[in-house]
């Protein structure tokens, strides 16, 4: 199951008894836990039949003990263990002590009148656990996986659908290229954005840029296309602009961002049928034209030197064959010098 579809099961009141919800990405376990925590039982419910626990606080004979408890003046209880990755479960959920057998039996028959819910963050729970077996029977688990950089900007556009708003594919993919793939960083910042804007308009480039204190024409976004039309003035205008602000523009993410333009731009050339290009590399049709025009500008041959060059330059900001006293902004220069001649 989707985050979606368990929120549209439990505003239909149609409850499991566990709900696992794990993974690397946090985004969508908190908004599960959210909106149970805020809409199965009403404000007078929550008073007596309503717990939330921290793993690092708790342990599972305590979380269980509560668990089988009947509600009060509630058709339901509701039990939330947040940072359940934080509890023993090694030593008190496996094996054959009476510990792991009082664990095991609960997740076997748990109590259908209570909701026990925990949000296991930042890593995917064992499923070769008999209690994650037992939960995937009895109950719902739930997989939170990280966005993959490639499908940012689409997951961008989706939410902003989802908030009744639109936004162009330039604004979406310059979100994505500067708040990368934290979504709850991402949608803490479009929740600012729309807050200040009416809900038809449309959210473009220089709208995110005055937002979210992004500089219009000295970012990475611009430095990619001004690299893609070979635009040697611009380069160096952004290049200069990045070295005399290294904490707006950190040189790993600089470096990061180009490395994965030009593995497209090599993928690009090796493309057999280029009418699919836009699928193919994962990109937004909006923006292949950009793609073609690198691709005609840097052989083949000279994008295998820019990657190999990124991944050098990558190595000497770490220390690794570079002088101590050289700076980011003057590797990041030197390299601008290479992958244009």
């Amino acid at each position: 199951m989707t985050a979606s579809e368990i929120i549209r099961d439990i505003k239909a009141r149609k409850f499991k008894p566990v709900y696992l919800l794990h993974g690397e990405e946090p985004y969508y376990i908190d908004q599960v836990i959210d909106y149970i925590e805020a809409h199965v039982l009403n404000d007078m419910e929550k008073g007596f039949n309503q717990t939330v626990l921290y793993g690092k606080d708790t342990d599972m004979a305590t979380i269980l003990n509560a668990a089988k408890r009947y509600p009060m003046m509630s058709e339901y209880q509701v039990i939330i263990v947040k940072e359940a990755q934080d509890l023993k479960w090694s030593k008190e959920t496996e094996g054959s002590s009476k510990a792991a057998e009082f664990v095991q039996n609960y997740f076997e028959k748990p109590l259908s009148s209570t909701i026990l819910v925990l949000g296991f963050k930042y890593a995917t729970f064992d499923k070769r656990k008999k209690i994650f077996k037992s939960i995937s029977k009895n109950g719902v688990v739930f997989q939170s996986d990280p966005v993959r950089d490639y499908k940012l900007a689409e997951w961008i556009e989706n939410l902003v659908k989802e908030r009744g708003a639109k936004i162009a594919p330039q604004a979406a993919a310059l979100m994505a290229e500067y708040l990368g793939a934290d979504l709850s960083k991402v949608a803490n910042e479009l929740d600012k954005l729309l807050l200040n804007i009416s809900s038809n308009t449309m959210i473009d480039a220089e709208l995110v840029q005055r937002n979210i204190g992004i500089s219009k024409e000295y970012n990475v976004f611009e430095l990619q296309k001004a690299l893609a039309f070979r635009n040697v003035l611009k380069c160096n205008q952004i290049i200069n602009y990045f070295a005399d602000n290294p904490k707006s523009n950190p040189m790993v993410l600089v470096l990061a961002n180009l490395n994965a333009y030009f593995s497209k731009i090599l993928k690009y050339h090796y493309l057999a049928n280029k009418h699919d290009a836009a699928k193919e590399l994962g990109v937004n049709p909006f923006f292949l034209k950009d793609y073609e025009t690198a691709a005609r500008n840097y052989s083949i041959n000279k994008t295998f030197e820019i990657i190999s060059l990124l991944r050098e330059y990558d190595l000497k900001s770490k220390g690794v064959d570079s002088s101590g006293n050289t700076t980011d902004g003057a590797l990041l220069k030197e390299l601008l010098f290479k992958m244009l001649h």
